[in-house]
């Protein structure tokens, strides 16, 4: 497969690098004001042609650029799979959601990374890939490396009755120190903002954001799945989720649960009918107790009971590794 790659952070970039190994060629690369475009692909001209990994992640860190040519020309490429791994936005999810269906309008492919489109405006998104050739996959967007959503379309979503798990690798090292080492909360914190583990606004972890828009990912298609007629699903947005974080979790919580054999988690929880994330005590040596960075994904089904996937939640690597899974499963 050509894949033309829009994002050049940790997960575009990881693309580029690793497309080589599954067996895909990169043509094109852009990020929000640069692209290269490969010859014969919508550049210059002659025989098609990559473009070269390994320059296009070294100019990206030597000089904030990818290229010298438009982002649109990435767009206007010609690939068989774009991959949209710029950064989520809420709301009208945009530019990510324009960037998937101009490729879809284009009867090509659409893989993404981002959140938006995906948690924010899931029925639009439906409706493009209706009108188009091209389909859509977004492994990506819930868990990193972790198969959630294929793993919920084997089973089939009319056969799965919740998806729940720890779903942030922010939250959950905060939580795990704070357990292990009796201390507080702005503490650890600090701690994960040295460590790299935390942004230096931490917002959209520790308040549950992140969590609660994959689980409004999952509960769509729970409730798109589930149904015939689209017109019958219901339709999850963030603001449908009620979502509480872990800020005012205090150490003497995690040191009160501890005694009773629990530990405090923060956990998702995603129906065809609801969407909640809040701390909840789970057994300390319990499945939901992974620490660390670690995510895990439980999925409750009618006929084959609870099955658990578990593994790094994010990453560029990791994550990027889910995206490449989503292009094999368009060849």
């Amino acid at each position: 497969m050509r894949l033309a790659v829009i994002g050049a952070g940790a997960v575009g970039r990881s693309v580029v690098e690793l497309a080589g190994e599954h067996g895909h060629e990169v043509v094109a690369v852009a990020d929000s004001s640069t692209a290269i475009v490969a010859d014969g692909t919508g550049g210059s001209g002659g025989e098609a042609v990559g473009v070269d990994p390994d320059a296009v992640v070294a100019r990206k860190a030597e000089r904030g650029i990818v290229g010298d040519d438009d982002p649109a020309d990435a767009l206007a490429a010609d690939y068989d799979v774009l991959v949209e791994a710029t950064p989520t936005t809420l709301g009208d999810a945009e530019p990510g959601f324009s960037h998937v269906t101009t490729a879809l309008e284009r009867d090509r492919h659409a893989v993404l990374a981002n959140k938006g489109p995906v948690a924010e405006r899931y029925g639009d998104l439906r409706a493009a890939v209706g009108d188009s050739d091209g389909q859509t996959r977004f492994e990506a967007t819930v868990g990193g490396a972790i198969p959630a959503v294929s793993t919920v379309e084997d089973i089939e979503p009319g056969h799965v009755t919740a998806v729940r798990g720890v779903l942030n690798g922010t939250a959950n090292f905060i939580l795990t120190r704070m357990a292990a080492e009796g201390l507080d909360y702005d503490h650890v914190l600090a701690e994960a903002q040295d460590l790299g583990v935390a942004e230096a606004d931490p917002s959209f972890d520790v308040d549950g954001t992140d969590a609660a828009l994959k689980c409004v990912i999952l509960a769509n298609v729970l409730s798109f799945g589930a149904v015939d007629d689209p017109a019958d699903a219901r339709e999850f947005t963030l603001e449908d989720a009620d979502v509480s974080g872990i800020r005012d979790v205090p150490g003497s919580a995690l040191r009160l649960a501890a005694e009773d054999g629990r530990t405090v988690r923060l956990i998702g929880e995603a129906t065809g009918e609801t969407v909640r994330v809040a701390p909840r005590l789970v057994p300390e040596n319990g499945t939901l107790a992974v620490s660390g960075t670690q995510n895990i994904v439980q999925i409750e089904t009618s006929h084959a009971g609870r099955l658990n996937i578990s593994g790094r939640g994010a990453g560029g690597p990791e994550t990027a590794s889910a995206v490449l899974g989503d292009v094999g499963r368009l060849e």
